[in-house]
């Protein structure tokens, strides 16, 4: 990301990747801590299998297939997807925009029905939705509120098939870089979600063109280097 980008805004001070992966093994070699900022440290991701669903039926819930067919084809704003990022003593609530990956996020105490539509809600407010796309689970049972209040259309992943949220799946990753599996989410404040949620989204993306989510989603174009 930083060299592509770097490309583009500085070309005369343009290094590889290659060149700033071999300055940051050197630096940990010295004693330096560079290395505990990228996004995979020294834990690899390992894939869980065989989970049993004890999450029940969601009522009136609305499958993913009948979805309409351009969410798929990500040339619009205001396809979203959505998920929940378990923390001690709290929870996010994460949206997704397919198109930009735009990402947002509220901070919750429970993932009860009630809190969770709320929050989504909040962050929809003054957004363009057309879509959401959520995930199974019970905390979704608010579903038919959500659609009534961004007049949008909510569908709901088969079971066991996270690649059908893939962008919101591939975000909560970026977040988790920031709040590691265990984290003490219990005195998060609505403050500091926002300033991750902003770094991430500031953050070029290969599929953008090097552009940011923030640069898609708003059309607009911003410096990023010093």
């Amino acid at each position: 990301q930083i060299a592509h980008r770097l490309k583009q805004e500085k070309p005369d001070q343009a290094v590889s990747h290659e060149w700033i992966y071999r300055f940051i093994a050197t630096d940990k070699r010295g004693g330096g801590e560079l290395y505990t900022h990228l996004r995979h440290r020294r834990k690899r991701y390992r894939k869980r299998y065989g989970s049993h669903d004890r999450r029940g039926q969601l009522r009136n819930r609305v499958s993913i297939t009948e979805r309409p067919a351009e969410v798929e084809t990500r040339e619009r704003l205001g396809d979203w997807e959505g998920d929940t990022v378990h923390g001690v003593g709290g929870n996010l609530v994460t949206l997704v925009e397919r198109k930009s990956g735009y990402l947002s996020a509220y901070p919750v105490k429970r993932r009860t029905r009630r809190q969770v539509t709320r929050a989504i809600n909040l962050q929809f407010n003054g957004h363009v939705v057309h879509t959401l796309t959520l995930d199974n689970g019970k905390e979704f049972a608010g579903h038919e509120r959500i659609a009534h209040k961004s007049r949008c259309r909510v569908n709901f992943a088969d079971p066991y098939s996270s690649c059908q949220r893939g962008t919101n799946e591939n975000t909560n990753g970026l977040l988790r870089q920031y709040f590691p599996k265990g984290s003490d989410f219990s005195k998060l404040t609505v403050a500091a979600v926002n300033r991750v949620v902003a770094q991430i989204n500031l953050r070029p993306r290969k599929r953008l063109g090097w552009k940011t989510p923030y640069e898609v989603y708003a059309g607009v174009s911003v410096a990023l280097m010093c």
